[in-house]
C-alpha cells in the first residue's frame, strides 16, 4: 500500500449526487464548495445516508466515493470542527436491550 499524498482541504471541490433512477428527485443536487473541507463536512453532517451512498466528491482530478469522503472527514488533518458523536449512556444501552 502506497502512502497517500497530503490532501489540500483548501482546494475548491464539487459534490455530485448519486444517480437515482427510481426517484424523480435526488436528495440533493450538484453543489460547488469554496474548500474541500466544507464539502466533506456538508456530505458527512448534512446529507442523508441514502444521498451520500453513491455520491462522489471531485477535488481537482481526484474523485472520492462515500468511503473516501468518510476517510477525509475522519482524517487527523481535517481542519474543521466535527459534529459531536452521540454519547452512549448506561440508560441508553439498557433501553436498547
Amino acid at each position: 500500500m502506497r502512502p497517500l499524498r497530503p490532501f489540500n482541504f483548501n482546494t475548491s471541490a464539487e459534490l455530485f449526487p448519486a444517480a437515482i433512477r427510481k426517484k424523480k428527485r435526488a436528495g440533493f443536487t450538484y453543489r460547488r464548495f469554496g474548500t474541500a473541507a466544507e464539502a466533506v463536512q456538508f456530505a458527512m453532517e448534512q446529507l442523508p445516508t441514502d444521498s451520500l451512498n453513491g455520491a462522489y466528491l471531485q477535488v481537482e482530478e481526484a474523485r472520492f466515493d462515500q468511503n473516501g469522503i468518510r476517510s477525509l472527514y475522519e482524517s487527523e488533518a481535517f481542519p474543521l470542527p466535527r459534529r459531536p458523536k452521540p454519547v452512549q449512556t448506561a440508560e441508553t444501552d439498557a433501553d436498547a436491550a
